[in-house]
């Protein structure tokens, strides 16, 4: 693997390195296990929706469906941030606290990955982006 590929796909997943390095400052703050368990898990389940998502993307753009493949990928960015929203409302309605800490981990997980997108759409070879 090249040096500039292979620093696309570490940089393309800080999101997710993130999320695991928060698990033991949640631990050692004594910050609610609950608030990272939902913020975890919705970010985990969103992430999901964007691989299959992006993989119908990719199979409706090579049949010539571009109509498709914008509305697949509205109704996934949708449906992620939905899930993200609702998640965090949830746990926070259960328990206030837990629902603060959900929401502070998955806007830091937001922030994260939205940066590693762009400087991966800025600086990755055009042949790494499609």
């Amino acid at each position: 693997m090249e040096g500039g590929r292979r620093t696309t796909l570490v940089v393309s997943y800080a999101d997710l390195a993130l999320l695991a390095l928060a698990l033991p400052s949640f631990l050692l703050a004594g910050w609610p296990l609950l608030g990272y368990a939902v913020g975890a898990g919705a970010w985990l389940s969103q992430r999901g929706i964007q691989i299959a998502a992006s993989r119908r993307v990719t199979r409706a753009e090579r049949r010539g469906d571009r109509r498709a493949a914008l509305g697949i990928l509205a109704g996934a960015t949708l449906a992620r941030v939905w899930l993200i929203a609702l998640a965090v409302l949830l746990v926070g309605l259960a328990e206030r606290e837990a629902g603060l800490a959900a929401a502070l981990l998955s806007a830091a997980l937001f922030t994260v990955y939205l940066a590693a997108q762009f400087a991966v759409r800025l600086f990755a070879p055009r042949e790494v982006r499609s």
